[in-house]
Parts: structure tokens; sequence; C-alpha cells
């Protein structure tokens, strides 16, 4: 099961949850992770690129039970890395690659960024093969810009692009945003003009989770997108923007499995860990928060 070279350049790490797996090959596995390097648009603290590394690393302290399930039994493959060198475009065309052999296979792609412009990756080679799917977002930030500094595919621009893309059925995939609490001007507008469904921060803390979450004429294929900066700084401080205010370790758990619950789910990713020396709480959190959307994608 030969993977094509999306990697060639160096990558240090151990594969996901090694110390607990003994077989890891791609045909026996559920999930594959995915590792994406790339950094090139951070607007505040940087770091991003060592992100993948760190959570690998501390996914070898992890528990094979999350507490619920033990999704390690359904097999984790971590393949080379992603070639994080080159143009924005480039890079991102190599995660298509990358994103596009997993799904050919069955397999569920969990990517590890990063700066959260890898996102946009997975979800072209996700729109190339699908009908319309939704994309459940955790982030402090709306990433709805056109352009950024000059960049339409900034990290701050993720989802903006995200809007601009086909599925095969001709539809565009739907976006609902949770935990955000900075936003643009321009952002505001595009929220209203294209009904873009969220809950923001303040709401949540002011009213709850509503049940149900989703609206109801979301669409079945998911495809769930997690910057940790959605986080309280008190869960993930180390990320470029730790804007405070955050969604709680807990809630952020319930709110996915929530949105995940008896969907397909396409795949996800967990990016923006910027690690910082000495936070290995931080590491560990993003860690924890992949395994733990493993399970949710096991439980069904």
């Amino acid at each position: 099961m030969d993977q094509p070279n999306w990697n060639g350049v160096e990558f240090e790490a151990p594969d996901f949850l090694e110390s607990e797996l003994a077989d890891r090959s791609p045909e026996n596995c559920r999930f594959h992770v995915i590792p994406a390097p790339f950094e090139a648009s951070v607007s505040y603290g940087g770091g991003t690129a060592n992100g993948p590394a760190a959570i690998l690393e501390a996914s070898q302290q992890l528990e094979v039970w999350d507490g619920l399930s033990a999704p390690a039994v359904l097999g984790i493959h971590t393949t080379p890395a992603v070639n994080a060198g080159g143009t924005a475009q480039s890079v991102v065309s190599r995660i298509e690659a990358a994103v596009s052999w997993v799904a050919e296979r069955g397999a569920v792609p969990v990517l590890l960024g990063g700066e959260h412009t890898v996102t946009l990756g997975a979800l072209r080679a996700l729109a190339a093969r699908h009908e319309r799917f939704g994309i459940v977002q955790f982030d402090a930030h709306a990433d709805l810009r056109q352009s950024y500094e000059g960049s339409k595919l900034s990290h701050a621009c993720v989802m903006r692009r995200a809007l601009d893309l086909t599925c095969t059925d001709g539809l565009h995939p739907e976006i609902f945003q949770i935990g955000v609490r900075a936003l643009s001007p321009e952002e505001v507008a595009l929220r209203r003009e294209r009904g873009i469904a969220h809950l923001d921060a303040r709401a949540l803390a002011l009213h709850g989770i509503p049940r149900p979450l989703l609206p109801p004429d979301f669409p079945e294929k998911v495809y769930l997108t997690f910057d940790v900066d959605g986080l309280d700084p008190s869960v993930i401080r180390a990320t470029g923007t730790p804007v405070p205010g955050g969604v709680g370790w807990h809630d952020a758990l319930t709110l996915a499995e929530m949105a995940l619950k008896g969907r397909t789910v396409l795949g996800f990713d967990v990016v923006e860990l910027a690690p910082a020396e000495g936070d290995h709480a931080s590491d560990f959190a993003a860690a924890q928060l992949v395994y733990a959307l493993m399970g949710m994608v096991q439980r069904g």
C-alpha cells in the first residue's frame, strides 16, 4: 500500500500513539494522521510549524481508553509529513493530494497543523469527492476575510475560501462556527449576507449549549476543523492569539460530540498549536483533543 511521496523534507516525530500501537500499517487503520507543519501567515505569535510534532510527541503519553471508548482499536496510521516548503498554494495542493489518498481508501483523514490555511487542502479534496457537506468550525476568529495582509490564502481567510468551493452537486459547503469572539466588520457583514450559522462564545457563556445544536437542514456529511484558539487560554495557551473568553474543555467536547453524532465524518483537523517551552500542558491537551475526536468518530 505505497503512499505517494508528499514528504521530501526532514520531519522527526513519532507516530501518533506509537507507544501503545503494535500495528500501524495503513491498510489496517481507520484513522490516518497527516502532519502538515505549514506556517507562513500567522499574524501575532508564531510557532505553528512545530505544532504537529508537538502533538505527536505528546500523544505518547495518552491512555488508550479515552474515558468512553478506545478508538485506537480501529487503528491509527501516521503518514509522512506534508512538505511545507514553497508557496502557500503548493503546500495546499500537497495537502489536498494527501487527504485525497487517504479518503480514496475509505479511511478518516486527521490533519495536524500548522496554521489554519492547511484546512483548505483537506476541504478541496473532499469537495472534489462529495456532494453537499457541512463544516463545523471551532475558532476564536471567523476566518472569513477576503484577504489579509495581501494574501487570500492567509489563515484569516480559510473559511472565506471554503465558501468559494463547489461540491460535486454544484453546491457550496455550509459552515457552522463555534466559539468565535473576534471578528472584523467585513466578517460580520458576510455572516449576515451568507446566513452563516454560529454559536459565538458570548452566547454560549450567557445561554449555555442549545439543543439541538446544528440547524435542522445542516448536511449529514461533516468535516470538523478545530483551531485550538477556540478553546479558552486556560485550556490551551500555546497558540498565536489566545483570546480570552473561549470554550471550556468539557463544553468543547460536548459541542463536538453533538455536532458529529449520527453524521458521516469525512475527516477533521486540529490546527494552530504553537508550542511554547515549558508548556507541556498545551501540547498534551491538543493531543488529547485529537484522540477525543477519534473517539467520537468511533462511537458514531
